[in-house]
Order: C-alpha cells, then sequence, then structure tokens
C-alpha cells in the first residue's frame, strides 16, 4: 500500500565509544571512540517503518547540499525508499542528530546540526508541490511534524484537498491524513482524520492532567475540539493508547515488554496506523496494531523498526 509521509527528514548519527576515566580539564567523561553509524530519523523514520512493514513510503521533506544529504540519500535507497520527494535547500544544513553513546547504549551528549525557521518562497512552494503530486497516488497521507520548517498550514491545506476531505461529498471515498503532531502547529492540522498526540502534548494542549483512563477520555475528547480533528489516539507510554474515534472510544494497553529505548517509538506507532488505515482496517484495528508494534521497537536501541512478521508473531 502506497503511503505518503510529509514532515521534517532527519539524519540520526551515533558516535559509539567507552568511558573509562573523567576528564582533567572538565567534570566530563572521555569517550574513547569505537565506532559509528547513522540512521534514518523524523519524517524518513516514519518512511522506513512504512517500508520494513511491507508498504510503499513515499516521502517529501527538506534536506540541505552537505554531506549528511548524501547519507541520508543512501539510507534511503538501502530501505527501498525513493528520495525523489525531497527538496534541497541551500540555505540550511540537514537536520542532523549526533548522539555520544557508551557500549551500552548509554548517551553522554547530542549535538543537533539545524534550521527550524519555516520553509518559505521557492523551497515551501517546491514542498507543496511535491506533496500535491505524490498524494494522488497515495492510500494514506501522513504529516511527521518536528518543527522543523517543513510543516505549515497551505501544505496541510493541500494534502485535505487531495485527500478529498475538503469540498468532497459524504459518497466519496475519502484518504485517511493522520497527524503526528507539536502543539505549536495545533492551528495547522485543523480537518485531519487522526491527530496523535502523547500524554505530555495532550496535557499542555488541553490544560488537563492525564492520569487515569477518565483523564484521558476527557482530554481526547478536548484535543478534539481544540485541533478540530476527526479521531485522537493520545500515546500514553507504559499505559497504553487512549483512542477517541467515531464509533470507539477506549483504552487499548501496553504490551509488557524491557524497554530499551523509546526513541523514535511515536513514528512506528504513525507508520503503523497510517498503513493499517490505507490497507481497509478500521480505527480501532489500526490503533491496537499500533499499540502492539510500538511495544516491539521500544525493546530496540535507537530509531528502529520491525517487520510484519514480528508484529503478526507478536499477537
Amino acid at each position: 500500500m502506497p503511503v505518503l509521509v510529509v514532515g521534517d527528514v532527519m539524519l540520526d548519527r551515533f558516535i559509539v565509544g567507552r568511558v573509562t576515566r573523567i576528564s582533567p580539564e572538565a567534570p566530563v567523561p572521555i569517550v574513547r571512540f569505537e565506532s559509528e553509524h547513522a540512521r534514518l530519523g523524523g519524517a524518513a523514520n516514519v518512511a522506513h517503518n512504512i517500508a520494513a512493514l511491507g508498504g510503499r513510503a513515499l516521502l517529501v521533506g527538506i534536506v540541505g547540499k552537505d554531506a549528511a544529504s548524501g547519507w541520508l540519500r543512501e539510507l534511503l535507497a538501502a530501505a527501498g525508499i525513493d528520495a525523489d520527494g525531497l527538496v534541497e535547500d541551500g540555505a540550511r544544513p540537514t537536520t542532523e542528530k549526533v548522539r555520544v553513546v557508551t557500549e551500552r547504549n548509554q548517551q553522554v551528549a547530542r549535538i543537533d546540526y539545524e534550521r527550524d525557521a519555516d520553509a518559505d518562497g521557492d523551497i515551501r512552494r517546491a514542498i507543496v508541490a511535491k506533496a500535491a503530486r505524490l498524494a494522488a497516488g497515495a492510500r494514506a497521507l501522513l504529516v511527521s511534524d518536528y518543527l522543523k520548517g517543513v510543516v505549515t498550514r497551505a501544505l496541510v491545506e493541500t494534502l485535505l484537498q487531495r485527500a478529498g476531505i475538503h469540498g468532497a461529498s459524504a459518497a466519496v471515498e475519502r484518504t485517511p491524513l493522520i497527524v503526528d503532531p507539536k502543539i505549536p502547529h495545533l492551528a495547522c492540522y485543523a480537518g485531519a482524520t487522526l491527530v496523535t498526540p502523547n500524554h505530555h502534548e495532550a496535557e499542555v494542549a488541553t490544560h488537563l492532567r492525564v492520569r487515569s483512563d477518565d483523564d484521558a477520555r476527557q482530554a481526547a475528547r478536548d484535543f478534539k475540539v481544540r485541533a478540530q480533528c476527526e479521531a485522537v489516539l493520545i500515546t500514553r507510554g507504559e499505559h497504553g493508547v487512549w483512542l477517541s474515534a467515531p464509533g470507539a472510544e477506549g483504552s487499548i494497553p501496553a504490551v509488557a515488554r524491557e524497554v530499551s529505548d523509546v526513541t523514535g517509538a511515536g513514528d512506528t506507532v504513525v507508520a503503523t496506523l497510517a498503513l493499517a488505515l490505507a490497507a481497509g482496517a478500521t480505527m480501532a484495528e489500526a490503533a491496537a496494531l499500533a499499540n502492539q508494534a510500538a511495544g516491539i521497537v521500544v525493546g530496540k536501541f535507537g530509531a528502529a523498526t520491525l517487520t510484519a512478521d514480528e508484529l503478526a508473531s507478536s499477537f
């Protein structure tokens, strides 16, 4: 199933070493270099999750004209993801997170290369044009917003029109639009099919504490009003997820697993949701699959993926 992912692509780079002593120059650990590797991050990790599950990921985002862009493209090619939807902006670096970690996967430091101003002018028009073109063949549309400049109201409006959500009659089949949000952009998502805040984002948006199922129920209902969306899925970590959708409302408990790293778990959730909805799942079925998928990837280090076989065998 083809799924379009539009959002902030990133390169996650890991410098791995051994710590045996503290620097005499400052109270910081000395990391003796052992290895280095990179992974797809942000919206690129969402696309990677879709591809790993057997879907066809279409990707739109911004990269710079730099070495990180080349590395990112190589990783996309290795994952079977076409990079034609990437827009080059020579005025900004490719968003890159460099993590210094020990051999036991303990993070020592992180360095971010980024420019998070909203895309404008020719770059913004190129993003919208590529998204509009690729949306025509997609069975689901997914916005992965990391506040790095790609996601604007104009972009979402274009996706809504391509999805048939605006201006189409009820008899016309509509393509689902799923958004992994950032609260400062909440007004941008009006009209979306499904928005997926984590529990902290839901609290910030609704000014409610989410500590119980009753809290989650009220926060989800309030969030739907605030975001003007059709459905909400609140991810609640060890408490699972709460779905509030037409005809389906309730809690899906977390799968009990040993947690290694929660990095990128939200990417796996939205990727699984979008691919399941593209394949014809109900909102409740898609939420159950996404919850199960998240329980698997948190047992892996860094931004991780899973296969359809892994997901199927976990039930």
